[in-house]
Order: structure tokens, then sequence, then C-alpha cells
């Protein structure tokens, strides 16, 4: 049986897409998805799979011959404040008992992504560097922290091949909002194409760095794909592509669409934005695997309007 790759948490906002990338690349037959729900459109096999059952994600493992996976299943930053507990566990417990599965030598290769919520509001909020003060203070940015650190320790003290990325708020055409702070950023396309108009849960100047799906995927593969020895951070690495406020981006909608107004509310999500980064330096991915992102505020703005209204006829 050939080697295969195993996405768990592939009914959320990247693995969705990751999981067609994925397909696309290796091929349908070489790629399972799996999440707590089924999901009857997944393009490849599909496995129901909670992350915090061990021995099911051995068994999946060991039945499909799983040799890589990207662990993407997580509660994301204001879903978690508001089950802190559950947030913990889920994000903290999910990790270890895959790392478990790589010391024992089950599986070769696993990515989890870490996010720019393990920074805190004492971190440079210009052109973050990767390694800096973090102090994150929130649930998802401090089990995320924590992650880093459980990853970089498995690696010096197993020799395990764990690779990750600090994502910065993802924007897509093809997934809804996932309850994440920078999830304004894909709202705002869809109630400016359905209602003219969008009420924002952060100030008008909240500044925070962004990136297109396309280039976070471009991102993922890429690490997982690149020589071991390229791979020199095993925490986690920056990752960088786009910053912007929400009136930047309302600007670059009525260049497309004249008579879009936005209104600002902002809620308990504005203390979490306020906390993290404005702008990331990701020199480290740049130069040691050769990361490069394609796309510009305009560039994914034209796109993201172009696929959400082919959607809407």
């Amino acid at each position: 049986m050939k080697e295969k790759i195993l996405v768990i948490g592939a009914g959320g906002q990247i693995g969705k897409e990751l999981v067609e990338e994925l397909c696309t690349i290796y091929g349908i037959e070489q790629v399972i998805a799996s999440d707590i729900k089924a999901d009857l459109a997944s393009p490849c096999v599909f496995e129901i799979l909670d992350v915090m059952d061990a021995k099911a994600i051995a068994t999946v493992i060991k039945k499909h011959n799983v040799k890589e996976v990207y662990l993407l299943a997580a509660l994301l930053s204001a879903t978690a404040e508001k089950y802190p507990e559950k947030g913990w566990k889920l994000n903290m417990e999910g990790l270890l008992n895959v790392l478990e599965l790589m010391r024992e030598e089950v599986i070769d290769k696993l990515f989890w992504p870490s996010s720019i919520a393990v920074f805190g509001p004492n971190t440079p909020k210009v052109n973050t560097p990767q390694y800096t003060v973090m102090e994150p203070s929130t649930i998802y940015g401090i089990s995320k922290q924590a992650g880093e650190r459980w990853c970089e320790y498995y690696f010096r003290r197993y020799g395990v091949d764990v690779r990750s990325l600090r994502y910065p708020g993802l924007i897509s055409y093809k997934s809804p909002p996932g309850g994440g702070t920078t999830d304004y950023a894909v709202d705002i396309y869809h109630e400016a194409l359905a209602h003219g108009k969008y009420e924002c849960f952060l100030s008008s100047d909240t500044i925070l760095p962004m990136m297109y799906m396309p280039d976070a995927l471009r991102a993922t593969i890429g690490i997982m794909q690149a020589d071991a020895d390229k791979v020199k951070i095993r925490s986690s690495y920056n990752l960088a592509a786009i910053s912007f406020s929400p009136k930047e981006i309302a600007a670059e909608i009525k260049l497309h669409i004249p008579k879009f107004e936005i209104t600002y509310k902002p809620d308990a999500r504005q203390a979490i934005a306020d906390s993290w980064p404005q702008s990331i330096n990701d020199a480290e991915a740049r130069q040691d695997w050769g990361w490069k992102h394609n796309y510009a505020l305009d560039t994914m703005t034209t796109d993201m309007l172009l696929h959400l209204g082919k959607a809407k006829k």
C-alpha cells in the first residue's frame, strides 16, 4: 500500500481547501480527509475522527498507511474565549496525541499550524520579528505558544519531523467565517455583494496581518515539501503577506462597488485584535525555504469579488 497523507480537521476553513489542493497535487487516492462530522462532499476518502481520541487516530493512520499528517483541528480565537477550557483541551491534547505517534515512529512528518495569536500586547507591533516577546492574552494564543514549545521539544528530544507556520488572518471565497478575530475580512466581501453594506466588529483603523488563502495553501504545502535541512525553525515560522485595516479594505471594495458602506461597532474581539501585531517580519521563512507571497490587497479583492459574484448568480 502506498504511503498516504491525512488531514485532521478537514472540515474547517483551511482544511477544505487544503484537501482539494493536496488531491490535485498527489491524487485523490493518496489523501485521507477527516473531521468530527462526516463530509459527503469530500473529494477523497473521508474518516470521522475525533482528534481527542488517540486510539482512533492511530487506527486510521495504520488502516491507510498514513505517513504524513496535517493537524488542523482547533478552536479559534473568538470561540475559544467563550469556552476557554474546551479551547485549551482541544488545541493541546490533539497536538500531543499526534506528536506521540511521531515519537513512536507511526508517522514520519507533521504539519501543525500556529498563529499570530502567540504574540501579545507587549510584542513589537510593527514588523514583528521571528524571535520576540510573546505573552499571549487569549486562550487560543496561549495554546498555540505552548504548542510551539511542544513541537520544538519533540524535535530536539526525539528527532521528529514537525513543521509549523504562524498564520496571519486568512481570507477565502470558498469558506465562510469560522470564529476568528480576523474573519471580518471574509464576511465584509459577502455582505458587500449581498447588501452593499457591512457593520464591522473592529474599529476602522485596526491594522492586522492578513493572507489570501491561495498563498496560505502554497506556504503550507511548500514547507512540507521543503528538504528537512532547510526547515531550521521547529517551533513555528513567522509568515506574512499583507496588512490592512477595515477602512482600507472598505476603500478597495468601493472601487468595485461604489455604493458600498461600512459602519463600525467594536465588540469583545477588538481587545483581541489590539493585542496582536500589525505587520510581520517573515525573513526566516523567505530565506530558509523560499517562501514568497503572490497576492496584495487589490489583487485579492478583485479575485474575491469575482468568485463570490459568480457564486451568487
